[in-house]
């Protein structure tokens, strides 16, 4: 295994250490004397992290795989939907909010693959790739502005929000691209 895809592997791996930091009470809410929010954003990050340089590498060494092309998204919307089900459960996110996120990823994984079976290619979009920024730094912030430190919270939710549009809209632009390739 390159190691592109040890560090999609890792993240997958991360997730559920991240769900159990996130929801379980510890005594006095710490971690080998860390606050667990800490701990929680730390696995995040690092986790975030990989998705970026997994990439990177991948290109830089050319070590894209098949392997690493389907492993990728599935590690990144593991991660997003593990964090936002997360704090769904701890009440940082409205619930509505999560859905509408995690049906976009479901909608948009679906469609590319409609359209990779019929021999269309939809890339990546450069909202996609927002959207992504944007739930990270929201996720981020909203671990962070658990019950103390209140001007995270509302960075998170700014985030969120701004996650919220660019997942409408990018959703809406995967499918336009879709039926003009279908239409041509």
């Amino acid at each position: 295994m390159n190691l592109p895809n040890a560090l999609t592997v890792g993240r997958i791996f991360l997730v559920p250490l991240l769900v159990v930091v996130l929801l379980t009470r510890f005594e006095g809410r710490l971690i080998l004397g860390i606050r667990k929010e800490l701990v929680g954003a730390a696995i995040f990050g690092i986790a975030s992290l990989t998705d970026a340089l997994d990439g990177y590498l991948a290109r830089r060494r050319k070590q894209i795989t098949t392997l690493g092309q389907l492993m990728d998204p599935l590690a990144d919307k593991l991660l997003i939907t593990a964090a936002l089900l997360s704090l769904v459960q701890l009440a940082q996110v409205p619930a509505w909010m999560a859905a509408v996120l995690i049906g976009r990823e479901f909608a948009v994984t679906v469609l590319r693959s409609i359209a990779h079976d019929r021999g269309i290619v939809i890339s990546a979009s450069p909202l996609g790739k927002l959207k992504m920024l944007a739930e990270v730094i929201a996720i981020l912030a909203l671990i962070l502005g658990q019950d103390h430190l209140q001007q995270f919270y509302v960075i998170g939710i700014i985030a969120l929000w701004i996650a919220m549009i660019t997942a409408t809209v990018s959703g809406i632009d995967y499918y336009l691209r879709y039926a003009r390739a279908t239409t041509a």
